[in-house]
């Protein structure tokens, strides 16, 4: 049987599947908890038109890996996902801050 662990830089690029099938993009990067030592949540990096990026926490515990698909997927769609906090190529954003609220009224415990 194979084990279950793998090592966090081969986790980042790996594809992202929503509820519907669609590809909605790669893990850019882990968010671990210094307190825990937990992974509280994955950045999404999605494409963008002309190059361009966006990049959305997912909650760790909402990723299942598939592997069929040699991927991850989440009970999200790419709508949902955009009703989130995002970051745009070059902004500063604070990943740690999960204070403010958003569209999605449950969107850090997704």
């Amino acid at each position: 049987m194979k084990h279950t662990m793998v090592p966090s830089d081969r986790v980042e690029h790996v594809c992202v599947y929503g509820r519907d099938g669609a590809k909605l993009g790669s893990i850019e990067r882990l968010m671990l908890d210094k307190v825990t030592g937990t992974v509280a949540y994955a950045v999404i990096r999605t494409g963008g038109l002309l190059g361009t990026h966006h990049h959305y926490p997912v909650q760790w515990g909402a990723l299942k890996y598939d592997p069929a698909r040699q991927a991850f997927r989440v009970e999200v769609t790419q709508d949902e996902l955009a009703s989130g906090p995002c970051e745009f190529d070059g902004d500063e954003f604070d990943w740690g801050d999960r204070s403010r609220p958003y569209a999605h009224p449950n969107y850090w415990s997704i």
